[in-house]
């Protein structure tokens, strides 16, 4: 007689289902809010299409590769996963529509920019896997206990953490104006015409903008490569602080361009129809007759293509390159400048040796939740960027040798205002704080910090010209030189202004015209040296009405700064962006000539010289700035300190200065008043940091304690930045290894500074970033990094031999000391 045969796979015996039996308790089923992160690998790059696919937790959700399956059953004690494995078949079109020009700046969406030409079918395999062993059970089972049959199927059903966080297609987007629901708008008996508008303060007839608090109609700003503006409505804002402004011409039953002068962004206002109507406006029976400032911008996108086929060195045929060192890393939707500052990080050997060398052993350490773990996740994207795993195809489809570091922009840019969004960012902003970040994290697990590679002193010189006294002193944590650009110093000045008067004219000739002629003019840089830039940062710049300690009256200072040591690696930010009239990003037009050798030993600092005095110091005399500058960004609305202190971190450079005033005017101690700044010991003996600062307040160390560092570190920290709490914090963090000593809580102490790495001062170009585009909030960014005498273009995805480097439009470089 036959048995009854069970409902076991082949390769299941009764124990193990037993096992599953026993653990049904901890399994989950997934509940709105819960994430199911069934697309990666928390510790890896693995996916469902890799060869294993990639095991689900049945518990917490998680995804891991092969690899680490083990590894996070031993650190939680779940034995039972989701084995999703993936396979995927190219789908052929029926035929090959013609490329159509993007009407969105968007990416991956319809009407946007194009990024994946293949299209693929995609077929899932799932399978039961319990721990120890792998043993697989078959599905579906019916015999499986229904808490786990109902776990397997939420998480087949549920949309992937990674959906969820960040969609695949991204688009420009356009928030909802904080004004529009409680607009003010004035019943002065306005009505606007369907037609025939012009400036109120002007005779521009294009180019306005209709302000929705009063109904005036002023022309709006200057556009590049666009309209005339005279920046009237801009004006008109500054004198009512009315925000809220539409541009006529792109009223349309669909919506128009709105703009928020207090926002300083283009913006949605869901009442729109009833803020137009309030002047007579039916929006429904509008046509569009002017172009708006997304078409404006593609527009301009198309003009400056040059640029962006010199820096991608388009219409060559590139040599791919993959295996270790050789991966690229996915455009997560406006992420180039993220992907470029990681690949230009993870070439350098102190970088690899940090986080690739041991990532083994951080991986093992970390806790069951990688994602919260900046170690954790510098390590997976180090291994998976350098093992080379992911980039061993020979396809010339070069998207295939890539990963997406989702969840390391995620958990970098958690709480930022700017990185945890998808908008185009600066790169040498997110430079900045992803080091930032980084060595906090390293600070907490007792780790090297990568910044001190980056880190240098700066010798500073102040001279009365009165007197001929000088002072010394010595600042330490800056970690690049930030070169401003004169465009008066163009080797090739003449034939640059030809072309923007050609520019001007070609303007104003298609001024009437209702179809607009593109200026077919290949565009004019101008020319300039990096030893130019170099030379002038370092020069001495005039503080004007300064009153000199030395004679107690107004005269003019001289202030200086030098190398008081060479870091192990230089970074360089060319200052091409500025910010115009208008108060948006524009770029200058530059070509720079960027040696492979880079001598900096002229500009190595000397301490005081024989024969100079010193200046004394003036009773509570604060740091020397500028007046004159500070009281120029001071009258466009900002607060004095502020002002004051971007003056201060950018001497000399109004448009640095103002740069800065727009990063930093959200801090919460932008409007505090600096700190005085005393001399210090190199004032006496060229040498040392923080000889010269008197005793602390206890006030600022209370504030250091209050961040959770040690009193005696609090002390060191402000001995070593001349009692300057905002700089103080940062030294902590870029001393981790420096307790502090018991000592210095008496004033007459002495510490020894901790050395930062120190070089000759010689240096060759290792990496640079480039950027494509008209401002930091636009374009795309691509770097070059050098492998011995061999260039490699890392372009998103994309990664392959560089035949011809375009040095000369870099935006950041790294110079390595030799």
């Amino acid at each position: 007689k036959k048995k009854k045969k069970k409902n076991f796979s082949p390769s299941v015996k009764p124990e193990k289902m037993d096992i599953v039996k026993q653990h049904c308790a901890d399994v989950r089923v997934p509940k709105a809010g819960d994430k199911v992160y069934k697309d990666e690998c928390a510790y890896c790059f693995d996916t469902p299409l890799s060869p294993h696919g990639l095991y689900v937790c049945l518990t917490n959700f998680v995804g891991l590769g092969r690899e680490y399956v083990e590894l996070y059953s031993r650190k939680t004690d779940k034995v039972l996963f989701l084995n999703i494995k993936t396979t995927r078949h190219k789908v052929e079109p029926a035929e090959h529509p013609p490329k159509k020009d993007p009407t969105k700046i968007a990416i991956g969406i319809e009407g946007g920019f194009d990024v994946q030409e293949d299209k693929y079918e995609y077929e899932s395999q799932h399978t039961l896997v319990v721990l120890p062993g792998f043993v697989e059970i078959s599905l579906p089972n019916p015999d499986l206990p229904e808490q786990v049959q109902m776990s397997i199927a939420g998480i087949i059903a549920a949309d992937s953490a990674a959906f969820e966080e960040e969609a695949a297609a991204w688009e420009l987007t356009r928030v909802e104006s904080k004004f529009a629901k409680d607009l003010l708008q004035l019943d002065n008996g306005v009505k606007i015409p369907s037609k025939g508008w012009k400036c109120s303060r002007c005779d521009l007839t294009e180019n306005l903008w209709l302000n929705m608090t009063d109904g005036s109609i002023l022309c709006g700003r200057k556009q590049v490569g666009g309209a005339e503006g005279n920046g009237h409505a801009l004006e008109h804002y500054k004198e009512t602080n009315f925000p809220l402004c539409v541009k006529l011409g792109t009223i349309t039953p669909e919506g128009a361009d709105v703009f928020s002068y207090a926002e300083d962004d283009m913006v949605l206002d869901p009442l729109l129809a009833q803020h137009l109507q309030h002047f007579g406006i039916n929006m429904m029976q509008m046509e569009k007759t002017s172009a708006t400032t997304i078409e404006l911008e593609l527009s301009l996108n198309k003009d400056l293509r040059f640029e962006m086929d010199r820096i991608e060195e388009a219409g060559k045929q590139l040599v791919p390159k993959s295996g270790p060192g050789f991966t690229g890393l996915k455009n997560l939707g406006n992420t180039c400048y993220m992907n470029s500052v990681l690949q230009v990080l993870l070439s350098l050997p102190e970088v690899q040796e940090r986080y690739y060398q041991t990532a083994d052993e951080t991986l093992q350490r970390c806790s069951a939740n990688p994602k919260d773990d900046l170690e954790a996740q510098m390590a997976k994207l180090s291994k998976g960027v350098l093992s080379g795993k992911y980039s061993q195809s020979a396809d010339p489809r070069l998207e295939e040798n890539s990963v997406s570091p989702r969840s390391f922009k995620a958990l970098v840019g958690r709480g930022h205002p700017e990185f945890s969004t998808n908008k185009q960012q600066d790169a040498m902003d997110y430079l900045q704080h992803l080091l930032t970040q980084l060595d906090r994290a390293a600070h907490a697990a007792h780790r090297p910090q990568v910044s001190r590679f980056f880190q240098f002193k700066t010798e500073m010189r102040l001279e009365c010209t009165a007197s001929k006294k000088v002072r010394y002193s010595e600042k330490e944590g800056d970690m690049y030189l930030f070169l401003p650009v004169d465009l008066e110093q163009a080797s090739n000045k003449a034939e640059v202004e030809e072309y923007y008067a050609a520019w001007k004219a070609h303007d104003e000739a298609n001024k009437n015209k209702e179809k607009k002629e593109p200026f077919k003019r290949e565009p004019v840089l101008a020319k300039l040296h990096l030893q130019q830039l170099l030379d002038n940062y370092f020069a001495p710049s005039a503080v004007l009405d300064w009153k000199s300690p030395a004679t107690n009256t107004k005269t003019t200072a001289l202030q200086s700064q030098a190398m008081a040591t060479f870091p192990r690696y230089l970074l360089l930010s060319i200052d091409k962006f500025y910010l115009g009239e208008d108060w948006t990003s524009k770029k200058k037009g530059v070509s720079l000539d960027v040696p492979e050798l880079l001598d900096l030993t002229k500009f190595k600092a000397r301490g005081r010289q024989p024969g100079e005095e010193p200046l004394p110091e003036a009773q509570d005399e604060g740091p020397v700035v500028d007046e004159g500058m500070v009281e120029s960004l001071a009258a466009m609305g900002f607060d004095v300190n502020g002002c004051r202190k971007a003056v201060y971190k950018n001497p000399g450079n109004l448009e640095a200065a103002m740069e800065w005033v727009m990063q930093h005017m959200g801090d919460p101690d932008f409007a505090q008043p600096m700190q005085a700044a005393k001399p210090s010991a190199v004032a006496a003996a060229g040498g040392g940091a923080g000889g010269g600062a008197s005793a602390p307040s206890d006030d600022d160390v209370a504030m250091i304690e209050a961040m959770g560092f040690s009193r005696a570190q609090a002390l060191k920290a402000l001995k070593m930045t001349n009692n300057n709490v905002e700089r103080a914090a940062d030294w902590i963090f870029n001393h981790p290894d420096d307790i502090g000593d018991d000592a210095m809580e008496t004033e007459g102490s002495a510490a020894a500074p901790v050395e930062l790495p120190n070089t000759s001062g010689k240096y060759r170009l290792r990496a640079f970033i480039s950027h494509s585009g008209n401002s930091t909030s636009s374009g795309h960014y691509v770097c070059h990094v050098r492998h011995g005498d061999q260039w490699t273009i890392f372009n998103d995805s994309k990664v392959a031999v560089s035949e011809n480097p375009p040095t000369e439009l870099g935006y950041v470089y790294v110079y390595e000391s030799v």
